[in-house]
């Protein structure tokens, strides 16, 4: 009754974690502090509900999956800005597709780009090995076989997709990638990129760029899958970049993102979501173009990101491994163990925190890249932060 490949699936991480550490009360005296989920806790913009308010009268529309012109247009302007494309590069009409969230799109992507076979052979979807889940699930259901990539210290934290071997690379089919990368928060530099987008057309993959931490950033703007593109020439052929507001703008709850790149696989994909996907409502679509289109809120929060980085540096510089990643907004911190710190964190400090093991698959040799590691998102005030980064450092 039920279909086979959801045995392939392990337990989502945060059930896994609620299964280590609820049976346990909270120690440390004080409030459970909760630096598990990358949950922003920034407050939003006040235009959110504004513009929402505004529309409201729209909620009584069925929404078109292709999204509104104004939505459209407002992510075109926007890649163009921030990735320093040619005024004609990006025609949003063909170019872009709004999403439900990101992950929704980075799901159903490989419904839609993993043919039966590829090669002769099961087809493959390379995945960064530890990675966000959705990836494994994506291709798990498809039907393709997920390949877990390293991405270790010794590979400054990014996937080695160059040095595997050419049989794999012919039956690939999709290749994940997230730059500034979760949990490390590396950045794929321009020159990874470029060798990434001519192995896609090389190999005929297709490329999918998580960046939805993009615009959380230490001091140099993350490089872009679309500038790489227009560095090589040839469009946007192979490849789709993803962005979210979640991050960005602090809106988790507002579902709202996009797909931009190749307009085969964006009408591809678009021709699937007409069947299957969510498209979001009218007032969200509003909210979402302003959004879009105001830069103030997003230097303000990361800004505020900074602040705790600051902190974080002052007070781990020299422990648990720590180095300041150059995006997003978690600390990965070398414990020895990190399923045993992160209970003893919770039971000891009252503090919940991620195995970074939950975040990754055992390679060949059994050995798990995350195990030795914990996760700990910086989304809570800087107050909160400091009173966490105490507790933990104290503790372990």
């Amino acid at each position: 009754m039920l279909n086979p490949r959801l045995d392939a699936l392990t337990d989502y991480p945060f059930q896994r974690l609620r299964d280590l550490v609820d049976h346990v009360a909270p120690g440390g005296g004080g409030d459970p502090i909760m630096m598990s989920l990358g949950e922003p806790q920034h407050a939003y913009p006040d235009l959110v509900g504004a513009v929402m308010h505004e529309n409201r009268h729209l909620y009584g529309k069925y929404p078109p999956v292709t999204g509104t012109p104004e939505l459209l247009s407002a992510v075109g302007d926007w890649l163009t800005t921030r990735y320093a494309l040619a005024p004609d590069a990006i025609d949003p009409q063909r170019h872009v597709q709004p999403l439900n969230g990101t992950r929704e799109g980075l799901f159903m992507l490989a419904q839609a780009v993993v043919p039966p076979t590829k090669a002769g052979n099961q087809p493959a979807v390379l995945i960064p090995n530890p990675f966000y889940q959705c990836y494994v699930g994506a291709a798990v259901i498809a039907g393709a076989e997920p390949v877990f990539v390293p991405a270790t210290e010794q590979t400054n934290f990014l996937p080695d997709f160059v040095r595997l071997d050419r049989d794999l690379l012919a039956r690939t089919a999709l290749v994940y990638l997230c730059s500034p990368s979760n949990p490390q928060g590396t950045v794929a530099d321009l020159d990874y990129l470029k060798n990434l987008v001519a192995m896609a057309r090389e190999f005929d993959f297709v490329l999918a760029v998580d960046e939805c931490y993009a615009e959380i950033y230490d001091s140099v703007p993350p490089s872009g899958v679309l500038q790489a593109c227009a560095a090589l020439g040839d469009g946007f052929t192979n490849v789709m970049a993803f962005h979210s507001l979640s991050k960005r703008s602090s809106v988790p709850g507002l579902r709202s993102g996009f797909v931009a790149g190749d307009p085969a696989l964006i009408a591809a994909f678009r021709k699937l979501r007409n069947y299957g996907g969510a498209p979001s409502p009218l007032p969200v679509c509003a909210a979402s173009a302003a959004l879009w289109r105001d830069e103030a809120h997003v230097e303000a929060n990361r800004a505020l990101y900074r602040e705790k980085f600051d902190l974080a540096e002052r007070m781990l510089h020299n422990r648990f491994g720590f180095y300041r990643p150059p995006g997003g907004f978690f600390l990965w911190l070398d414990v020895g163990d990190g399923q045993a710190a992160a209970a003893k964190l919770w039971r000891e400090a009252g503090v919940r925190v991620l195995p970074g093991g939950y975040l990754a698959r055992d390679d060949a040799a059994g050995n798990n890249p995350g195990q030795k590691y914990i996760r700990l998102a910086l989304v809570q005030d800087l107050s909160t932060t400091a009173d966490a980064l105490e507790r933990l450092s104290s503790t372990l």
